[in-house]
């Protein structure tokens, strides 16, 4: 993958970052600095973490795997673009978990953060800068956590059937670009 691959993938992992953060500024206006960059370093730091432990994941079957890198890639992207896409259409809103302490935000970052883990092994099978990668998609999910979170302290209403879309369609043209 390329630098702009690898940015448009970390934008694509930080939207979940972005709602999430979103739910949070509609409900803290009291420490609003504090409460920002606690969950804004969370999420970025869990969302640089994954990626390389599903690096180094890979890594070990890595041999066997080798052979069919390309696909694999492809199914991965494929399978999480999908997944956003059928997310945005989900009738059952999931109830947005608002809190800001230590063992809260932990939480919210790994469950923001499971598709980081899996981005990993596309990482290592594209052989793709692995540092650089988890660089680039922390800072990016700090930031897309810092405009929701003050997106949420603001406006009361954007839609995130369009947001869960958008990443959906950049996975699946990572997806469709990892097998031209």
């Amino acid at each position: 993958m390329n630098l702009i691959d690898i940015t448009l993938l970390a934008i694509a992992l930080g939207i979940d970052c972005l709602i999430v953060s979103f739910s949070q500024g509609l409900l803290f206006k009291s420490q609003r600095v504090k409460n920002s960059l606690k969950l804004a370093f969370c999420m970025g730091l869990f969302q640089g973490l994954m990626p390389i432990i599903g690096y180094i994941a890979t890594d070990k079957i890595y041999n066997m795997i080798n052979h069919y890198s390309r696909w694999i890639v492809f199914g991965i992207f494929f399978i999480l673009g999908l997944n956003f896409i059928l997310q945005a259409f989900s009738k059952a809103e999931k109830e947005e978990i608002q809190c800001i302490d230590f063992k809260c935000l932990i939480m919210l970052s790994i469950a923001t953060s499971i598709d980081a883990l899996i981005s990993g092994t596309t990482i290592k099978l594209t052989s793709t800068n692995l540092l650089l990668s988890a660089l680039i998609i922390g800072i990016t999910s700090f930031i897309m956590s810092q405009l929701g979170f003050w997106s949420g302290n603001y406006i009361e209403n954007i839609r995130k059937k369009f947001l869960h879309i958008l990443g959906g369609l950049i996975l699946l043209i990572l997806a469709i670009k990892s097998i031209i």
